[in-house]
């Protein structure tokens, strides 16, 4: 076994003068949270990249998901339906069960991963509500589809772009789609934040209460309106995206040259279906997808464990379906999504950063045709 243990992922971080010399005010002014100069200073710099006009900055994705089915008041016409992927992290369907809505899950395409139009179409019914639809690994979903069908039984949409920061379809991006989209900057993302999340959002009428959300429900010094709860971003989170952001261009380059070598050893073997980003699309090359076909002569599994004795960590992401959960068993029936479940149990994220080697993405693709054979 290798003493040098290969990560699946691998946290981007600034050199370290840069960050220090970033936070040094913070000793000065002693504001350490609750929306301060970097909190607002990483806001503006984000909508600017971005392009949008409105974003609001949470402690984490999932709070940032929360707060703006909170804010847009899911729910409380009556309808309680929302439409979303089992193909997802545990965040998606959580934080749609925390607001007290019913999930609904539709079916994905198999070139991509992501929610399929059709099956979001066949499960609409007078008690839908919202559609939650999750860009996977960077790959976008089809939003005009999507748009066309909310426009036409009056839904919202709300974007899980967790993977998806800094994406562009045809020069336009990710954090425009929809009514809103919620960005996670978890320490595992293309950018990150240490730990930190965002809505970028269409209706500015939002704003304030977005803020207040995470921020007890608190509307004023002597005014608490609703139940809100605590889920700002700290200062020295703002300040390593603020740092982090200003490198961005140059992760997303060396992840795009790490990518295109694992694709062009791993495209050789058959059995191995791989998810290569379209020309019109601006990828952000967040992660190594590989679907292993029954055609290949293992299963994933047989890869997983193979790699794992190496000390190379992959990932079955995402796997389970959220849908086959223990806390939701009972409630769903995971054949009722048959392509995700297919996927579900054949996909293997292989390790991705921007540092990684192409010595150890050919030891991993040695060790995956060995499989093979």
């Amino acid at each position: 076994m290798s003493n040098n243990r290969i990560l699946v992922t691998r946290s981007s971080m600034p050199p370290l003068d840069e960050y220090i010399s970033e936070i040094a005010p913070l000793w000065d002014s002693h504001w350490l949270t609750n929306m301060g100069e970097k909190h607002k200073q990483l806001e503006a710099t984000l909508k600017e990249f971005l392009g949008v006009d409105n974003v609001a900055l949470y402690v984490n994705g999932h709070s940032a998901l929360e707060g703006v089915i909170e804010s847009m008041r899911l729910g409380k016409d009556g309808r309680r339906k929302v439409i979303t992927t089992p193909f997802t992290f545990a965040s998606t369907t959580h934080a749609i069960v925390r607001k007290g809505l019913e999930p609904v899950f539709a079916d994905i395409k198999p070139d991509d991963y992501t929610i399929d139009p059709a099956s979001i179409e066949r499960l609409i019914d007078e008690s839908t509500c919202a559609i939650v639809p999750v860009h996977v690994y960077g790959n976008l979903c089809d939003t005009d589809a999507i748009q066309e069908l909310a426009d036409k039984h009056n839904l919202k949409v709300i974007y899980d772009a967790a993977h998806a920061f800094g994406v562009k379809r045809d020069g336009v991006s990710a954090a425009t789609f929809g009514d809103a989209s919620m960005f996670s900057f978890h320490a595992t993302k293309v950018f990150n934040t240490i730990e930190g999340g965002a809505v970028c959002f269409k209706d500015s009428e939002l704003k304030d209460v977005l803020n207040q959300w995470k921020n007890f429900g608190i509307t004023g010094p002597e005014s608490v309106e609703y139940v809100g709860g605590n889920a700002k971003m700290n200062e020295f989170c703002a300040a390593m995206g603020i740092c982090n952001l200003r490198h961005l261009d140059d992760e997303i380059l060396k992840r795009k040259k790490i990518s295109e070598h694992y694709w062009e050893l791993l495209g050789s073997i058959p059995g191995i279906k791989i998810c290569i980003p379209p020309d019109n699309i601006k990828h952000n090359y967040a992660y190594l997808p590989v679907v292993f076909e029954d055609s290949f002569g293992a299963t994933r599994d047989d890869v997983f464990d193979a790699l794992a004795k190496e000390s190379i960590g992959a990932r079955k992401y995402f796997y389970p379906l959220v849908s086959d959960y223990e806390c939701y068993r009972g409630r769903f029936e995971s054949g009722d999504t048959p392509v995700a479940k297919y996927v579900a149990s054949r996909v293997l994220t292989l390790p991705l950063y921007a540092d990684l080697s192409f010595d150890d993405i050919e030891k991993i693709y040695e060790i995956v045709l060995g499989q093979s054979q």
